[in-house]
């Protein structure tokens, strides 16, 4: 009976969770695809603390409140800007628990082992389920083990440097040690050799001489790879930590964690290859080569920032038609969202047409400038992606650009030494009238040169975004 309902709320919460996949393909299904992955989670952990081989109650209701807790405190605290790196830090330990069940499943396969010796010992649990299986069953599983515990180390490590770097506290650029692509070949066939190895003697040193070269390539890998390259990062973890977790399943004949870290593991694996579609990068080069590799110097920019006070912002776009707003990472940073809201609304109000552009890379996680303008209240009518509206910059009378960098940058189109050359960007050089928003005259995350803010048809509206767009509501309409 036990095993009859885990099975069918498995399968119950294995549909909820491709239900949700599919839900947040959409901003106006997003909201109810969020509560299916909710219950199906709810589901899942019941069945699996009702199921067969379930125990130790105190152990696992305190685990439960002491996470809970942990995970409430934390959605509470956390501010949409701090999303990116928050992703980051849960995928670190999902690769964490991926690399402790590995070792508890070896622990266990030489615990069976032992005891099998010993005809005295009675065995139970998973160690009695290992005990019945056939030596082609056991290698199968040691390479799970394997398998599950190298993912893991290198998704543990990694996520922890994409963390550092999204918050700041690891520079931003991209870093290698003297030989990076040797060492990361070299750390990555030493752990092939000690797959076979293990594979044959159960050695406990393989398994930790091969966790110590994952947590290296881990490491090094994301050390390796600059900032503006984060967002295919971040996915590319996403899509890590869910193979990760099928290992686990495999190890733990759990099949709804196998169902479960299939779907995450290739529906990260999409997103990267989408995203790096749209960077115009093949995703190899991403994860080996890091961000900005040239051949050549960059094009020398002419001209002069010019910079424009809010009564002229507020002139033109009183007297414009047609409006298109860019978001970036600059605006989650000011919490500007909320501003952007209500100025899209009064121009709306005006009469005028405004819609919004949003680059397929744009701020540091796939997706978030999306999720900030819909928390905002922004009609999801009014939000188009590049490939949409790219063409109609040319017939737009203002252009505004608040806290983005790379992906308005023309020298992606007109400088082929450019470290972003060949990347598709937002055309926003080409309407009338552009106005960026902006702390200063810095580079940006990326410290890459934009040439946009040189242009003739360019202003510099200076200063914190929230704080300029505020000054800036009471003169229009």
């Amino acid at each position: 009976m036990e095993i009859g309902f885990t099975t069918a709320a498995y399968i119950v919460a294995a549909v909820l969770f491709i239900l949700s996949l599919g839900g947040l393909s959409g901003q106006e299904s997003a909201k109810r695809a969020v509560w299916y992955g909710i219950v199906g989670m709810a589901l899942a952990v019941i069945a699996t603390l009702a199921g067969a081989g379930s125990g130790l109650w105190q152990l696992s209701l305190a685990v439960l409140i002491v996470g809970g807790a942990a995970g409430w405190i934390v959605a509470q605290r956390v501010q949409m800007t701090e999303m990116p790196q928050l992703v980051a830090a849960m995928h670190s330990l999902v690769g964490l628990a991926a690399v402790f069940i590995g070792f508890n499943t070896h622990i266990e396969m030489t615990g069976v082992a032992a005891m099998a010796a010993d005809a005295r010992l009675a065995l139970t649990g998973f160690a009695a389920g290992i005990a019945h299986k056939t030596p082609a069953e056991i290698s199968i599983l040691r390479v799970e083990t394997f398998l599950g515990v190298f993912i893991g180390a290198v998704t543990f490590t990694g996520s922890v440097i994409a963390f550092g770097k999204l918050a700041g506290k690891v520079d931003g650029k991209a870093k290698k040690l003297p030989g990076g692509h040797i060492l990361n070949a070299s750390a990555a066939l030493i752990s092939l050799v000690l797959l076979v190895v293990y594979l044959n003697t159960a050695s406990t040193a393989a398994l930790v001489v091969m966790t110590v070269a994952a947590l290296f390539i881990g490491y090094h890998l994301i050390m390796g790879i600059g900032g503006a390259d984060m967002p295919v990062v971040v996915s590319m973890l996403n899509s890590y930590s869910g193979w990760a977790a099928a290992a686990i399943g495999f190890s733990l004949s759990n099949d709804l964690l196998i169902v479960t870290g299939a779907l995450v593991g290739s529906s990260g694996a999409i997103l990267s290859y989408i995203m790096c579609k749209a960077m115009n990068r093949s995703f190899i080069s991403v994860i080996l080569g890091g961000f900005g590799t040239t051949t050549g110097p960059a094009m020398e920019i002419e001209g002069e920032q010019i910079a424009i006070d809010v009564d002229g912002v507020a002139a033109t776009l009183n007297e414009a038609d047609s409006v298109i707003i860019v978001p970036g990472y600059g605006m989650a940073v000011a919490q500007a969202q909320q501003s952007v809201s209500e100025l899209t609304r009064k121009l709306r109000a005006a009469g005028k047409n405004v819609r919004f552009a949003i680059h397929p890379v744009a701020g540091r996680l796939p997706g978030h400038m999306n999720v900030l303008l819909a928390e905002a209240k922004v009609p999801y009518d009014i939000v188009l992606e590049m490939d949409e509206i790219n063409e109609d910059f040319p017939e737009t009378d203002v252009a505004i650009v608040i806290g983005s960098n790379d992906i308005v940058n023309p020298a992606a189109q007109e400088d082929p030494n450019s470290p972003i050359a060949g990347m598709p960007v937002l055309e926003v050089w080409k309407a009338k009238q552009v106005f960026v928003s902006k702390r200063g005259q810095g580079t940006g995350y990326s410290g890459i040169e934009n040439p946009l803010f040189y242009k003739e048809n360019t202003r510099m509206f200076y200063g914190d975004a929230k704080k300029s767009l505020d000054q800036l509501l009471p003169l229009i309409g």
